[in-house]
């Protein structure tokens, strides 16, 4: 087995570094992993996941409360409101940072000292799946390694892109409108340094493999610290080539399958979950031949199921599902609809029109939401998020000139669309609480994301879900109702069948399967502000069954007959109890 892994290892470095010797190197990663010679491989397309797991994300300060590290108030929290309703947490970056809310970190190995130290974090590791991001394109300007470039001293000396700013630049993807290359004063004189993201995020060399063989120690140390899921945070940009796009490289690829096989070698349970926010062709692309990406993030379901709700018009998100290829066994989608950064107008791309794109970012500035844009090939500027509380974004439609009465049920009709769908459901925990648009937040930090990113202190949280009157307990309460029947049906397994149901433009439906074929579940969901009927002849509901709504209860006994759906109604119509 060992000789296999060395072997395999092999196969991948030779495409990445060429000149090396790949053998050598392929032995030193071995070493760094601590795997032992005969570390037998895991099982094919294994499933490290079932129909109970639901994902939290939040930052690790986002509840706080006095005299008490962040990190032991959201474990406090996880414990006493959603035992029974997440199976793992996201903590976002919790590592010492000099800005972009942790993505800047400055160092890998410790915890930032205001939210907590590691025995913080392994604790919830021992209650949850703990997810973790490996910030992997990029490191801050402030960091030892980066000084040690400055100072021309190892480590770091040769661990950050340079370019010569008379390169041609111009196809380089950008995610930002800040400058690519940005000089730095060093003890050998004046250097250009790649910051795809931000001048205080400067891109790390991969060419160098002693980068490579410093990120397999720090995934060592999270692996024995309890993070069993990595987020690989802006992967895609991983390896630049002056001429080219910069984005998708073939050693970007085969980077991430070296990293997959060396944690599934020492942690067979792991998972890796590559963050990219790309057109979803390009998307796609990570899950390999089920040998890259265990899990990808379904970047173009959140604007895609906005749009359906304030248009009331479901085709775009019913032809996208259709062109979704079901994942392999070993491999699943991370559904979700907001998280820390705003809604994705990229993954769009293909799947909009540009009309549909600017009548979708004019209705969020109508509900307060702010849009940031990133520089394209031609200098022009070009619609990259749209920053929002999902909260806020279902104020209305399209049609309406402000919010109407139909916010709350506009909001649950988006989760319980999510939560159907094949794949790992993941929840923002403002999404959770109902939390608004954080205007002061942003004004204070000068940065749009802000306004999705609020800190609750953990006693006005807990008295703000204590009262049944306020938006923000209706929505965590129904939330984990809908949430707790969703952890109970096979038919929801991330890799259960699902086909996409034809209904209509009003109505969206899709129906799904459990792998055991013992359970079929039609999900549909009324996705305009009146009143709809579906036929139930149209659904095809086996005569010999007995049928229910899993949501309300209810039973359908007249197979031939016609359900009425509210409006923003969802129906879960389940053939087991």
């Amino acid at each position: 087995m060992a000789q296999d892994l060395r072997n395999r290892l092999m196969g991948m470095l030779e495409l990445i570094y060429p000149d090396l010797d790949s053998g050598f190197l392929a032995d030193r990663l071995i070493t760094t992993m601590g795997l032992a010679p005969d570390s037998p491989a895991p099982p094919a397309h294994q499933n490290n996941w079932t129909e109970a797991d639901v994902l939290l994300i939040t930052y690790a300060d986002t509840v706080q409360a006095e005299d008490e590290k962040p990190l032991a108030t959201l474990r406090r929290f996880l414990r006493e409101q959603l035992a029974d309703t997440v199976s793992a947490v996201h903590i976002l970056p919790f590592f010492p940072y000099s800005s972009d809310d942790g993505f800047a970190v400055m160092d890998y190995l410790a915890v930032n000292e205001s939210h907590g130290d590691w025995r913080d974090i392994e604790a919830i590791g021992r209650e949850l799946r703990l997810m973790a991001d490996l910030v992997i394109n990029h490191m801050s300007a402030r960091s030892r390694w980066f000084e040690n470039f400055r100072r021309r001293l190892d480590p770091g000396r040769d661990y950050f892109v340079e370019a010569d700013p008379a390169a041609d630049v111009s196809q380089v993807v950008r995610p930002r409108t800040s400058p690519l290359l940005n000089p730095v004063q060093t003890d050998d004189g004046e250097r250009h340094v790649w910051c795809t993201f931000s001048e205080d995020q400067v891109d790390l060399n991969f060419r160098n493999p002693e980068v490579l063989l410093a990120f397999v120690g720090i995934i060592r140390h999270y692996l024995e610290r309890g993070v069993l899921w990595f987020r690989l945070d802006a992967v895609a940009f991983l390896w630049k080539e002056v001429g080219t796009r910069c984005i998708h490289l073939q050693q970007t690829h085969e980077l991430i399958k070296v990293l997959r096989l060396l944690i599934e070698h020492h942690t067979p349970t792991a998972v890796v979950i590559t963050e990219t926010n790309v057109p979803n062709r390009e998307n796609l692309t990570y899950f390999g031949n089920a040998n890259e990406a265990h899990v990808i993030y379904n970047f173009s379901l959140p604007p895609l199921l906005i749009h359906t709700l304030v248009t009331g018009n479901c085709r775009h998100l019913k032809t996208w599902l259709m062109s979704m290829p079901p994942a392999q066994l070993g491999t699943t989608y991370l559904n979700f609809i907001a998280s820390h950064d705003g809604i994705g107008m990229r993954p769009t791309d293909g799947l909009l029109s540009d009309t549909e794109k600017q009548q979708l970012i004019a209705t969020m500035e109508r509900f307060g939401g702010k849009v940031s844009y990133r520089q394209v090939a031609d200098g022009s500027q070009q619609a990259y998020e749209i920053n929002i509380a999902l909260y806020d974004a279902m104020k209305g439609t399209v049609a309406g000139e402000g919010g109407d009465a139909w916010q709350l049920q506009r909001f649950l009709c988006a989760h319980a669309i999510m939560l159907a769908l094949e794949g790992i459901p993941a929840l923002y925990i403002h999404s959770l609480v109902g939390t608004g648009n954080d205007y002061a937040r942003m004004e204070h930090t000068g940065r749009l994301r802000s306004i999705n990113r609020a800190q609750w202190p953990l006693d006005r949280l807990q008295e703000a879900l204590a009262n049944p009157l306020s938006h923000h307990s209706q929505v965590f309460g129904e939330l984990r109702r809908l949430i707790e029947v969703r952890r109970r049906q096979p038919a929801f397994h991330p890799n259960a069948t699902q086909f996409t149901l034809h209904l209509g433009l009003q109505v969206f439906g899709f129906w799904r399967q459990s792998l055991r074929r013992d359970q079929s579940i039609f999900c549909i969901y009324n996705v305009t502000d009146s009143v709809r009927q579906v036929s139930l002849s149209d659904i095809n509901l086996i005569g010999t069954d007995r049928w229910r709504d899993l949501i309300s209860g209810q039973r359908i006994d007249d197979l031939g007959g016609e359900i009425t759906l509210k409006p923003y109604q969802a129906v879960w119509l389940s053939n087991r109890e």
